[in-house]
């Protein structure tokens, strides 16, 4: 890798790490907020209820569901704001005028979103201390979901954020498809408590790949084999990474 590539990349990279470190209270904020009400009612009212889940405190169980929520939405509305308002003030032509690669501007664009992924999980995690305390199973596998999962939905955000025609476009797959897919992921139950249809429907279901994998880093228990699960979320994250590559290097929706 060549010294202009590099510096680039890193001239990228602190834009978009200062980009939303800038508006913390908008970017930061929003997110431990919705965490304690979802910990409030779902958590401590619901979960009063339920009793247990998956042979554990309800509570307990859903702490890795709604850290990966908390780490799914930020990577992604960062990266796609940041990409489409690139692109609205032909800022973006810039950089494709750069010698920077492909690669390298997709990797510096998503690293503004995995870092606020990151930081928010860890976040939301102090959060959840407050309601239930844990002892992380797998620390280094925990962390390595963490920046897995950021990096997939950052990959995410960069696509539609090139694909968006609109403003309101970039809300599309937030409101349509993402947030379905969270809900019904597996961060309030266990799709083994599900019907035997609704159980395999959910399989197709990446998110809940991703809230399981994460869960077992935390908190030592999975509803798949992990080797499944790990293999699901890193084949999505390729296959993101390549469908971005591809926009950028044909120019689609940068490009006259």
């Amino acid at each position: 890798m060549s010294r202009k590539i590099l510096v680039g990349l890193y001239g990228l990279t602190v834009r978009e790490v200062n980009r939303f470190l800038r508006i913390w209270p908008q970017t930061f904020v929003p997110s431990l907020i919705t965490s304690v009400l979802y910990f409030l009612i779902f958590g401590q009212v619901i979960g009063q209820r339920i009793g247990s889940m998956a042979g554990m405190n309800y509570m307990l169980f859903i702490v890795p569901g709604l850290i990966m929520m908390a780490v799914i939405n930020s990577a992604y509305s960062n990266v796609v704001s940041s990409v489409y308002i690139s692109r609205y003030s032909r800022f973006i032509e810039e950089i494709l005028v750069s010698p920077l690669p492909s690669w390298s501007i997709i990797i510096g664009y998503a690293s503004g979103g995995i870092l606020r992924g990151v930081l928010i999980g860890f976040l939301v995690a102090m959060v959840s201390l407050i309601f239930v305390r844990f002892d992380i199973a797998h620390p280094l596998f925990a962390l390595f979901s963490l920046l897995l999962c950021s990096t997939l939905f950052s990959f995410a955000g960069f696509i539609n954020g090139i694909l968006a025609r609109r403003f309101d476009d970039t809300s599309i797959v937030t409101t349509f498809l993402l947030t379905p897919l969270i809900y019904l992921g597996g961060v309030f139950y266990s799709i083994k408590a599900l019907p035997l249809f609704w159980q395999r429907v959910s399989l197709f279901n990446p998110i809940h790949y991703i809230i399981d994998l994460f869960r077992y880093a935390l908190l030592g228990v999975s509803t798949t084999p992990i080797s499944l699960s790990l293999s699901a979320v890193v084949g999505f994250t390729l296959l993101l990474f390549l469908i971005a590559w591809y926009c950028l290097y044909k120019g689609i929706g940068v490009r006259a």
